[in-house]
């Protein structure tokens, strides 16, 4: 599990690098506006892309290299409250997308997706280890 969760830990660094170099880049062409509904510039663009003055993409940035992390260090007990908190965060953001912008960021619908599959994994695990720790009785 360590290592698949690695591998996604990458993956959320990667498409969080790339929503925020949306995000710095001048508004204009954007690599993934796709059309009126699917346009990372507009999103990334939007006062939401900031959280207390932090672009949202290198929150990110931070918070898959910290998953990344604990998942190397094997700490998944550790890794599920922070997991968990990313995928409030996540869903908040697209429900903020979907309803409040009415536009979709490329980047971070995949960002959602790989947030949530790192959250199901963790918790798999997690749950997983407690089923086959021997009982202290």
């Amino acid at each position: 599990m360590k290592y698949v969760l690695l591998v996604l830990a990458l993956f959320g660094v990667i498409v969080s690098a790339l929503a925020l170099r949306e995000h710095y880049r001048e508004a204009g062409d954007a690599p993934c506006d796709i059309n009126a509904r699917w346009d990372c510039g507009v999103v990334n663009h939007s006062p939401y892309a900031m959280f207390w003055r932090v672009p949202v993409a290198g929150i990110g940035i931070g918070g898959y290299l910290l998953l990344g992390l604990l998942a190397y260090r094997r700490a998944y007990s550790w890794m599920l409250p922070f997991v968990t908190i990313a995928l409030m965060f996540a869903i908040h953001l697209a429900d903020i997308e979907n309803y409040v912008l009415g536009v979709w960021c490329l980047y971070c619908v995949i960002s959602l997706g790989i947030i949530s599959l790192m959250t199901l994994l963790n918790l798999g695990t997690v749950i997983a280890q407690s089923l086959h720790k021997p009982s202290s009785a």
